[in-house]
């Protein structure tokens, strides 16, 4: 069975704008065309319906950032051609697409000690290496040692690909990434509690 982006969009209960980041992104398989509509299996919209909450009490912190990407797109600047998230970029091309100047509290992002990448809410990226950060003259926080511990190539599945060479690193990204992640912000960075508690809080 074929769902059309609406139906899609309706089943996922989501906007049909956010179902449309996954379709322009290329993570979603099995995609054709029906004249000028785009149609999805039912397989796959049920695959996403599937996908686990991000189990962010197995961090050891009360609160993480997350940073909310559309899909990649091109741009010119000296340090690099695309900006948001493609599965199709190189490690190195996704990571400068990723890592930017962000209005942020800069120590709480590097307090939680992982930077989950979301597109539409589910987690698509991993970045960490965030001790330490630059601020310019507008206030926009970056940070300049931020790796990439891996990203998703299929939503659905999902298929994941771990770049990072650290255990820990790699422990955070398989953890993460395919999970649902929603999170609200009226900027790039998002910051959510992870419902640890710890003996100061009973």
């Amino acid at each position: 069975m074929l769902l059309t982006t609406g139906q899609a969009a309706a089943e996922l209960g989501c906007a049909i704008t956010t179902f449309r980041r996954l379709v322009h992104a290329d993570l979603l398989p099995g995609l054709s065309q029906r004249g000028v509509r785009t149609v999805v299996p039912l397989n796959v919209v049920q695959a996403l319906q599937q996908r686990t909450p991000a189990p962010l009490e197995q961090l050891p912190v009360k609160e993480i950032a997350v940073l909310r990407v559309d899909v990649a797109q091109r741009v010119r600047e000296d340090d690099r051609d695309w900006i948001g998230f493609s599965p199709h970029l190189s490690p190195e091309e996704l990571l400068r697409a990723l890592r930017g100047w962000w209005r942020c509290d800069a120590a709480s992002v590097a307090a939680g000690g992982v930077l989950p990448v979301t597109l539409s809410g589910y987690v698509v990226a991993v970045l960490t290496g965030l001790q330490t950060w630059t601020k310019n003259d507008h206030g926009r926080h970056a940070f300049p040692e931020a790796a990439l511990a891996g990203y998703v190539t299929d939503l659905a599945a999902p298929a994941i690909r771990i770049t990072a060479p650290a255990d820990g690193d790699r422990e955070l990204a398989d953890l993460l990434l395919g999970t649902r992640l929603p999170s609200a912000s009226g900027g790039a960075i998002a910051y959510v509690t992870t419902r640890r508690t710890t003996d100061e809080d009973s």
